[in-house]
């Protein structure tokens, strides 16, 4: 899968888990080594392990999750994901707005899953800066759109403040 980071295409070193369960005493088996991106249900249960085992971490958040449930957290983390289960749901553009405006994240914020072409400008919008395109998407159309607008009259993550606000005033020519 293609993968977009701060509007280039770029190499994804991150390895993206599914599933992690511990074991009956509650520590994880077989943890790859490398940068990892976990769901939130691991990292909720082996938050210490994760932060102890080295290496750089991230946590990715399915639609229905609340980005509250990491906010204490954020200073572990490297990269916050928000999974994308279909291209109509769009629970996630707000979770990715949440996390910048509200929680203050300013770390790599990547979209996974169902990440389409036609979805990226408005992800970026709320502060996504990396995509991770789902199959059979071309990387080249992909990239083209960042300039499907000029600018967004709304206030948004990316530009907080609204177009009306940023134009010049106009004279009165007298």
């Amino acid at each position: 899968m293609a993968f977009i980071k701060d509007r280039r295409l770029a190499q994804d070193h991150w390895k993206l888990l599914d599933r992690v369960e511990p074991g009956d005493d509650g520590v994880l088996r077989q943890m790859p080594a490398g940068d990892l991106i976990v769901p939130l249900a691991t990292w909720k249960n082996a938050r210490d392990q994760l932060v102890a085992r080295g290496g750089r971490l991230g946590v990715w958040l399915s639609a229905d999750e609340e980005p509250a449930d990491i906010a204490g957290d954020l200073q572990h983390l490297d990269v916050v994901a928000v999974r994308f289960a279909s291209f109509t749901d769009g629970r996630g553009y707000s979770i990715g707005r949440l996390l910048r405006q509200r929680y203050g994240w300013r770390g790599e914020l990547r979209a996974i899953g169902d990440v389409q072409r036609d979805q990226i400008f408005y992800l970026a919008r709320c502060g996504f800066d990396a995509f991770l395109l789902r199959e059979g998407e071309d990387p080249a159309i992909a990239l083209t759109a960042f300039s499907d607008f000029s600018d967004g009259y709304q206030a948004s993550a990316e530009r907080p403040v609204p177009l009306f606000r940023r134009r010049e005033p106009v004279s009165s020519g007298t």
